[in-house]
């Protein structure tokens, strides 16, 4: 043994066998600090890692209520257990209350900021609500907004002058922005069961159009707005627009989709209601059926779910809806709708032989030529194309006959109108008169010019 040294201490165990134990090193483990205990807060319990997961949660709320929408938003992707907490904290009665505006009747100054704020909302919830599944996430979202009356078919006393439906439709664009189109028809059926959207279609398209019950008329209205405020008029690329449309119309019969496109799209009376009547009792005014045009051109790019055919069918059966329109309102929207649409619907009356309904809706599409100021070589040019249908010149002779009696025959009556109304009375049909007269002048002039120019 080295001098010096300590010697061991001998213990005996129970066994009989003996240990070695080192005073020294046993001292030295017992001079180490233990840990100090540590208060764990419910926050901390939750993860270990980062500033703000550490901070106690009546704190972090405090830090939350600072923030705008936006920068929550960002916040919520800085990790999976603060993103965690951000979805439980835009959960609470008092987020909801103070964030998600329920007051909508506002002046047109106020309109801009209110659609921001729900843009900011919208963007909030995509990014909180980014690792759920889609079902989850709208589950969510209706947990929020389903008590919002603005939001509801039928919850609003305001609905013209509400902006519900229009901050509801900058909040979905926004959230959903990028999903594909699975994803899309998934929020579309979801939806249609949160508003009961098909069984208030079906009340709308098996009723009377235009009916004298008030209900009815309110119900029209309610799924114009929801329908064009929420799905269709939020998007700027016209295919997304195209996309809910298609969703829609599809699963209902023809008839349907043209009374379905008529409640979206067609022209309203002063008070805000569906002018039904109006498109088939006078002529309207320059802009009224644009919108409705525009619709149809949409379908008509589509020729994946929408044929020619289906197109030239539904303006048929739009056009008699919920009586014959008036011709010039017909001419009038087959220009709006283009070249295409309207050569191809003159096309196909040529076809079937039908020249009385030709001619009087060529001799109105020359009318609004000339009311509209468009250039009446266009309709020289369309009489041109007509006439290659018909094989023979008798048949071409025909048809050129038909359209200047049809002329002789539109301009009688306008004048027997004019001739039967005082002198006061009925002056739209009077000018009426005068811009056929013109019509006819021009037109003819421009065939004439179109025959000679090559001579």
């Amino acid at each position: 043994m080295l001098s010096g040294e300590r010697a061991p201490d001998l213990m005996e165990s129970t066994s009989g066998k003996f240990t070695v134990t080192n005073k020294r090193n046993c001292r030295r483990r017992a001079q180490r600090p233990c840990p100090a205990k540590t208060m764990t807060t419910r926050r901390l319990s939750r993860s270990t890692q980062g500033f703000f997961e550490r901070l106690p949660a009546e704190v972090f709320d405090m830090v939350l209520e600072l923030l705008s929408l936006m920068e929550t938003s960002v916040f919520s992707m800085v990790s999976k257990a603060i993103n965690s907490y951000i979805v439980s904290y835009v959960s609470t009665h008092t987020w909801r209350n103070r964030m998600i505006l329920q007051k909508f009747h506002y002046s047109s100054s106020k309109e801009e900021c209110i659609l921001d704020h729900y843009k900011s909302l919208g963007l909030l919830f995509k990014r909180c609500t980014l690792l759920f599944p889609t079902k989850d996430r709208l589950k969510f979202i209706y947990s929020s907004f389903s008590q919002v009356p603005c939001f509801m078919m039928e919850g609003c006393t305001a609905s013209s002058k509400c902006l519900g439906f229009a901050s509801y439709g900058v909040f979905l664009q926004t959230l959903i922005a990028g999903w594909d189109e699975l994803e899309c028809h998934r929020v579309f059926n979801f939806l249609c069961n949160f508003t009961n959207l098909p069984r208030k279609m079906e009340t709308t398209v098996t009723g009377k159009p235009g009916g004298a019950k008030g209900a009815l008329q309110r119900l029209e209205l309610q799924i114009r707005l929801f329908c064009r405020n929420v799905l269709l008029d939020p998007w700027q690329n016209g295919r997304d627009t195209l996309f809910w449309l298609t969703c829609i119309l599809k699963p209902w019969p023809m008839v349907s989709q043209a009374r379905l496109l008529f409640i979206l799209y067609g022209p309203l009376q002063p008070n805000g209601k569906i002018a039904w009547h109006e498109v088939g009792d006078g002529v309207l005014a320059q802009g009224a059926l644009w919108d409705l045009a525009k619709a149809l051109l949409l379908l008509h790019a589509d020729s994946k779910d929408w044929t020619a055919d289906t197109i030239l069918s539904i303006i048929e059966e739009l056009t008699v809806l919920p009586q014959a329109w008036h011709m010039e309102n017909t001419a009038r929207l087959l220009i709006l709708c283009g070249n295409s649409i309207c050569y191809s619907f003159l096309a196909s009356k040529a076809i079937n032989g039908r020249l009385f309904e030709i001619a009087r809706l060529i001799a109105f599409l020359i009318l609004v030529c000339e009311k509209d100021g468009y250039c009446m070589n266009w309709s020289v040019k369309m009489m041109q194309h007509l006439c290659k249908f018909f094989s023979t010149a008798p048949d071409k002779w025909s048809f050129i006959q038909s359209v200047e009696n049809m002329f002789s025959e539109v301009t009688m009556e306008m004048y027997e109108v004019v001739l039967a109304a005082n002198h006061n009375e009925d002056l739209d049909t009077f000018q009426n008169l005068c811009s056929l007269l013109n019509a006819s002048a021009h037109f003819h002039t421009e065939m004439v010019y179109t025959f000679l120019k090559d001579l």
